[in-house]
């Protein structure tokens, strides 16, 4: 063997969409799919997961009732929602949430039997302007899909998703880089 077959390593190392790992790069992609900007490849230490033709900095989060080991129960889901401190050459001074939108994705399927991570229709979507995540949850470094639903953020399916997404992408409320 001279070379390693590329699709070989993916199966092998890359292919378990139920790890936390690689179903969150699988959301990154789908939310990337649904902004309209798969045409640049993933950065993956970059300020923000995703950047739209518009402008908009989209950051994507992912979680999941059902995980790749085994469980005695679902897992409850929470996101990450720490305020960062960038990185371009060197640290920033100050965390911030460095993004216009966080797209908040949870796999939402039950059973590990029929769960399919590549099928769309078991996922749901919770699309939030930071502002209101600064504004609701301050410094708070992580939320549960609860507290995020009682800002009335309803769950988009992923056509419902790039409406969405666009609608913010034109919304200059959302895209102005504010003062976090």
């Amino acid at each position: 063997m001279k070379q390693i077959d590329a699709t070989d390593l993916w199966k092998w190392a890359y292919s378990d969409f139920l790890s936390n790992a690689q179903r969150g790069v699988l959301a990154e992609y789908i939310v990337a799919i649904a902004a309209g900007c798969i045409e640049k490849r993933r950065v993956e230490w970059d300020a923000c997961d995703l950047r739209a033709a518009s402008g908009m900095k989209i950051e994507v989060k992912c979680g999941a009732y059902l995980q790749s080991w085994e469980q005695k129960t679902h897992s409850a889901i929470r996101f990450d929602i720490a305020p960062k401190r960038g990185w371009t050459n060197e640290y920033a001074q100050v965390a911030t949430r460095s993004s216009h939108v966080y797209v908040f994705c949870v796999f939402a399927a039950k059973e590990k039997s029929t769960a399919d991570p590549l099928d769309l229709d078991q996922w749901f979507f919770l699309a939030c302007p930071t502002r209101a995540l600064n504004e609701r949850f301050g410094n708070q470094k992580s939320v549960s899909l609860s507290a995020l639903e009682a800002l009335a953020l309803p769950r988009l399916g992923f056509e419902a998703l790039r409406g969405e997404l666009h609608r913010m992408a034109t919304d200059p409320s959302i895209t102005v880089d504010h003062s976090w």
